[in-house]
């Protein structure tokens, strides 16, 4: 078996590129391309070098971000195999929304189903003006098995995302923008110029402040008021005996732009 390069990697300045590259299936997911996934955000996880990662799809001749599950691997597996594959897609997605480091997703094309539930588990979204998305299984006759059903309507609100779900309704990137599912959408040949502008904002913050301000707004947006406080207030007392810390305010009295190691 040759390397699989169904996932590339492009690193600069803390910020990590991943990109889908599965162009002739549309960048859907099979199973060797899950496992790859994985393994690379176990990686991610703890490197200290990587600030911010972007998640895009390959747009070698097609106009994808990803179209979700493999359809064609799908029809020669077993009702078994089936649950393997929702259960890995599932876990695999909830490791993109754990990871320490925020994640942006340059949604530059359609993102259906799986595709749009791999987005959904981002914390900011970008779209090119071409996309087309949509959590599209009930017209399978199946539902969103990736976290569809229970982040979309985080996002959007409930009364939106069962009409998008019910109705397997695809919407453009317009409306996503509308609905709050987008943070901006640009025209395509710009979407990673400016994905990758915004990512280099976050990146030259503090990378502790980053991963607890993200751990403190995923866990605590759930929770009681006095509970997410709480989880603030822990959160916070992680900054405080950083290096990091005694450098943005070293940075701010002498007027310069901040040096973050991560310690």
């Amino acid at each position: 078996m040759g390397e699989d390069h169904s996932l590339l990697k492009e690193g600069k300045d803390g910020v990590l590129e991943l990109t889908i590259n599965r162009p002739d299936a549309l960048n859907c997911f099979n199973m060797p391309l899950l496992a790859l996934f994985s393994e690379t955000l176990r990686d991610i996880a703890f490197d200290r070098s990587i600030r911010v990662v972007v998640i895009t799809g390959s747009n070698a001749g097609k106009n994808a971000f990803s179209t979700g599950a493999d359809l064609k691997e799908r029809a020669g597996m077993t009702p078994d195999q089936v649950r393997l594959y929702i259960q890995t897609i599932r876990n695999v997605f909830t490791m993109v929304e754990e990871l320490p480091q925020p994640v942006i997703a340059a949604v530059n094309g359609y993102a259906f189903g799986g595709g749009l539930e791999l987005a959904l588990a981002c914390d900011i979204r970008l779209a090119s003006s071409n996309a087309i998305v949509g959590l599209t299984e009930t017209s399978l006759a199946i539902i969103p098995g990736a976290g569809g059903t229970q982040r979309l309507p985080r996002v959007v609100g409930l009364a939106r995302a069962k009409e998008m779900i019910l109705r397997a309704r695809r919407i453009s990137a317009v409306e996503g923008l509308q609905y709050g599912l987008f943070l901006e959408v640009v025209e395509p040949a710009r979407l990673m110029s400016r994905t990758l502008e915004v990512a280099k904002e976050i990146a030259a913050n503090g990378p502790v402040a980053l991963a607890q301000a993200k751990f403190a707004l995923n866990k605590g947006s759930e929770v009681s008021l006095p509970v997410g406080l709480s989880i603030e207030s822990n959160a916070y007392a992680v900054t405080i005996p950083t290096r990091d810390r005694i450098e943005g305010l070293n940075a701010f009295k002498e007027k310069r732009k901040p040096s973050y190691t991560g310690e």
